[in-house]
């Protein structure tokens, strides 16, 4: 018993060892392709799904052998709507994973899915199936919103699922909703989020984006025509403020531009992006980043079908300038920022070497902040004789700059609450 409780530990040690590797399965199919959305998705019938069911098994498959020496601790399936495929090829295509993959104990397994297309079996079978995070997509809770932007469900419909899926045993559950709908007021906007706050228990995870309109959907087409009746820009941003105020009194953290957790429940899989950890990409369109090599599938349906295994393209080998950029610009997307020891690591020269000059512009903008590795932005930064600096440096400070900089070898630098509202801005900054 003894050696075999050794060797148990020597096996999982050498398993926590090995690089993470993330996956991400894309299904692009959906009921009915909403008005705002340009992203690769479209509705199929039954036997095309079926069959991209099929060869998104194959590439899934045939691509494990080259990936043995990666541990899986997320899984994604997004879509279009993953839900419209068959429940036993998501239970296929999972139990495959399981048994090529290395994929962690706790591994995070979400499948995105949106009211009206799956039932009370479909999410136990998920769910036993190994999915233990589900993304439903809501967007509002006013039934005018939802037909405005060309959503096929209710809010009863929502209410519905949502109550399915915690009747199936869910209990790490996020909901997307967008602001700056047409015809959204301020009013009820609120209401939209008290309602979700109102479902018992509440959601662990919120997501909230305001409406992008994208070139050559039918919602852009409306408003090139002046047609397309949206908030204006203050109300926009009172939405905004308001997704803050009332989800920061509810107990969600805002960890991400976008996103809202209770504690402990952040997105994993999401989180592992915006820290360039390795993600692999299978289906139609879909993207991956493997030792600083991204790549992606080609976007063809028929040729995927006929060569799920042959479709690659695009291959590009990031530069050493090209990680540093995305290290800065995809993790400062986070509340708690980026690490300056890391970057150290990673790049062999320290941070302030290569942005010292805008890292300095931007705390002095009130933009940026740095803390003492450990501590999460949002507090304060104590500095010897009592006084706080919301940064390492302030032009009303009088203490040498060469000591301040010194805090950056090993500090975290992050967005202050005004350079999350400017993000855009702050992080094209860091493109060399």
């Amino acid at each position: 018993m003894g050696y075999r409780k050794i060797e148990k530990r020597n096996i999982d040690a050498i398993h926590a060892e090995k690089q993470e590797l993330e996956l991400y399965f894309h299904i692009p199919f959906c009921i009915r392709k909403c008005l705002y959305c340009d992203f690769l998705s479209a509705p199929a019938d039954r036997e095309t799904i079926g069959r991209y069911m099929e060869a998104l098994l194959a590439e899934t498959e045939g691509s494990a052998l080259s990936y043995m020496d990666h541990r899986v601790p997320t899984v994604f399936i997004g879509g279009g709507t993953p839900s419209v495929a068959a429940v036993e090829d998501i239970e296929r295509l999972l139990a495959s994973v399981g048994r090529l993959y290395r994929l962690d104990r706790d591994a995070e397994i979400t499948i995105e899915v949106n009211p009206g297309t799956v039932c009370g079996e479909t999410l136990f079978r998920l769910r036993a199936a190994g999915v233990n995070r589900l993304s439903i997509g809501l967007q509002s809770a006013d039934d005018r919103e939802l037909a405005a932007i060309g959503r096929i469900h209710t809010w009863k419909q929502f209410l519905d699922t949502y109550r399915a899926a915690r009747k199936a045993g869910f209990e790490n559950i996020n909901v997307d909703i967008m602001s700056a709908l047409p015809g959204q007021t301020l009013a009820g906007y609120r209401q939209t989020l008290e309602r979700i706050l109102s479902l018992e228990p509440p959601p662990e995870h919120i997501s909230a984006y305001s409406l992008i309109l994208e070139e050559g959907t039918p919602l852009f087409e409306r408003y090139e025509e002046g047609s397309l009746d949206i908030p204006d820009e203050d109300t926009d941003r009172g939405m905004y403020e308001l997704t803050q105020e009332i989800l920061a009194e509810r107990g969600y953290r805002r960890y991400e531009i976008s996103n809202y957790a209770r504690e402990g429940y952040e997105c994993r899989h999401n989180c592992g992006y915006w820290r360039r950890r390795s993600y692999l990409g299978f289906g139609l369109g879909a993207a991956s980043l493997v030792d600083n090599v991204r790549f992606r599938n080609g976007a063809d349906l028929r040729a995927y079908l006929a060569d799920p295994l042959g479709c690659r393209e695009e291959e590009q080998i990031l530069s050493r300038q090209e990680q540093m950029e995305e290290f800065m610009f995809l993790g400062l997307r986070m509340r708690s920022g980026i690490s300056c020891g890391e970057f150290r690591q990673l790049f062999g020269q320290g941070i302030e070497e290569i942005y010292g000059d805008v890292i300095d512009k931007n705390i002095r903008d009130g933009l940026l902040e740095l803390w003492p590795e450990g501590e999460g932005a949002g507090g304060s930064l104590r500095r010897p004789g009592g006084r706080e600096n919301r940064g390492y440096m302030s032009a009303q400070d009088g203490q040498d700059r060469r000591h301040e900089r010194g805090h950056v070898r090993t500090g975290r630098l992050a967005l202050t609450e005004k350079g999350l509202d400017l993000s855009n801005y702050v992080m094209a900054q860091f493109l060399l």
